[in-house]
């Protein structure tokens, strides 16, 4: 059932038509990514800098698809969050295939994979074939994903991320809102830093 449901949700209308969810604009709806967040040690900033610089070495041969993403990107992240340490435990959801038009009117194809943390925080991955794709194409799918948790009444969070950038979301009655984008190629802002900064608030939050 969650497959078909993702399957069939593609697009920001069909989010707002068939799981009854609007993008708010309520500017203090989703502020969990941008308040309270958790200091990082030296060595956890020096761990983060390798994991980006591992990331542009292979960038650098091509597009990284889906077990290099894992590899090289979200286990680190993952780990340093402390995700595959007591009290977390992850669920894996059904694979979900996607399609994109492309340049040339070319139609695109990938997958997305789910992990589902203590079943209120969401890790997307997104692997895309010959190009890499916006991290929007896959938004709807995460929306439906979540829609299936039972309880509306709690705040839901999801992470969506291609290896490349990274975009957080959080559903609650029938609004959701989204984050800005964080870039792991970036080198001005630290951008992992902040993304591992509130992967370890999330995950505060679902755990407690």
């Amino acid at each position: 059932m969650r497959f078909a449901i993702a399957e069939d949700i593609t697009t920001f209308g069909q989010v707002q038509e068939k799981l009854g969810l609007t993008l708010t604009e309520d500017s203090q709806f989703f502020t969990e990514w941008m308040t309270e967040q958790p200091v990082l040690s030296e060595q956890e900033q020096l761990r983060l800098e390798q994991v980006r610089q591992n990331y542009l070495y292979q960038i650098s041969e091509g597009i990284l698809l889906e077990e290099t993403v894992k590899m090289v990107v979200l286990s680190p992240l993952l780990e340093l969050a402390g995700f595959y340490q007591a009290p977390y435990k992850f669920k894996t959801e059904v694979s979900v295939k996607i399609e994109a038009l492309g340049d040339n009117d070319e139609i695109l194809s990938g997958r997305i994979d789910a992990l589902v943390l203590q079943g209120k925080l969401w890790i997307v991955l997104v692997e895309a074939k010959k190009t890499t794709f916006d991290l929007e194409v896959a938004l709807p799918q995460t929306l439906a994903y979540m829609a299936t948790y039972p309880e509306t009444a709690q705040p839901l969070y999801g992470m969506v991320t291609n290896g490349s950038s990274y975009l957080f979301v959080k559903t609650l009655g029938n609004q959701y809102g989204i984050s800005d984008l964080f870039a792991t190629r970036s080198q001005y802002r630290n951008n992992l830093s902040e993304v591992l900064r509130i992967l370890k608030h999330l995950g505060r939050i679902v755990a407690s």
